[in-house]
């Protein structure tokens, strides 16, 4: 049985990554009444949500409000992302809408909440990298509802109607689980405790939630399959983007002289955050730019992990 554990946790991306895709070809493939599909879509919408909601209540649970530490490198990286998102998008909807929204949610989505451990693995400050992952979510929350009506708005609905609809959901989404474990630690403490000590079912809940995600991803790649040219472009430009968030945050976390920390609260993405995102509010096959930086991430962790194991 541990052998069993131990090889579904080691293989946990492609395994999640596969049940989601072939999910979806069932689906697809298989004849069921147009009833049954809606009814599936329909318990989707709530599930995915409330998974990623369930997955930042364990992480914030987890984390004592006195190991908060607060850095320069936060406000610059914060600076980065909310600029550098904005200044993405405008550089390459002239060239591509698609391109541009596949920029923009690759690079505003917040911290990932496997993060800490990964800085942790690697050496870094897992305490700072907590404190950004709150930091960002907080303005995700306030940047998205803003933008993403701006940015593609489907049907007639006006801003004001799309700004109060994203914002009625992401905010909730991102703010509420830190302000709910704040409310558990002082008024329901041995629920606390046990969510606290059972913190890991975090893991378990994102693989669900990453098989969901990746099973729209293939539906946006195969409802676009006649322009594979922007599917391969938009995994290319996550790429780019992948690549430069890692490159910028170990620069100024290393100016700090906290140069992974810097790396990973800005380089490792809450893709499944993202995929969600951009399913709901941006055109769908978006999705395709954080399904793909799921992939470039993975590799990249996996490959300064294998440095750190190769050096000590």
């Amino acid at each position: 049985m541990e052998k069993i554990v131990s090889f579904v946790k080691n293989w946990t991306l492609p395994i999640a990554m596969t049940v989601g895709v072939l999910t979806y070809i069932f689906f697809h493939l298989t004849p069921m009444a147009v009833e049954i599909k809606e009814a599936v879509w329909k318990v989707d919408s709530v599930l995915t949500p409330t998974l990623i909601f369930l997955q930042l209540l364990l992480t914030f649970c987890k984390v004592e409000p006195r190991a908060f530490r607060f850095r320069r490198w936060h406000l610059w990286l914060l600076l980065i992302q909310l600029f550098g998102s904005t200044a993405a998008y405008l550089v390459l909807v002239p060239v591509s809408p698609l391109l541009a929204q596949g920029a923009l949610v690759c690079l505003i989505c917040p911290t990932a909440t496997a993060a800490a451990v990964i800085t942790g693995k690697l050496g870094g400050s897992a305490e700072t990298l907590i404190t950004y992952t709150m930091l960002v979510n907080f303005m995700a929350a306030i940047y998205v509802p803003i933008v993403f009506p701006l940015v593609y708005r489907s049907g007639d609905i006006t801003f004001v109607e799309a700004f109060l609809r994203i914002v009625g959901r992401v905010f909730p989404l991102l703010i509420l689980p830190f302000l709910l474990a704040q409310f558990l630690r002082r008024f329901a403490f041995r629920l606390h405790q046990w969510l606290r000590e059972n913190s890991g079912m975090a893991f378990y809940i994102w693989a669900l939630a990453l098989a969901i995600v990746m099973g729209k991803t293939a539906k946006s790649i195969v409802d676009d399959s006649g322009d594979m040219q922007a599917v391969v472009s938009l995994a290319l430009v996550s790429l780019a983007v992948c690549c430069f968030q890692f490159a910028v945050g170990k620069v100024i976390g290393g100016h700090y002289g906290d140069r992974i920390s810097g790396g990973q609260a800005i380089g490792q993405k809450n893709t499944v955050l993202a995929i969600w995102m951009a399913f709901t509010y941006l055109n769908p096959v978006v999705t395709v730019a954080p399904g793909a930086y799921v992939l470039w991430q993975n590799i990249i962790n996996s490959y300064q992990l294998w440095k750190r194991r190769k050096r000590a």
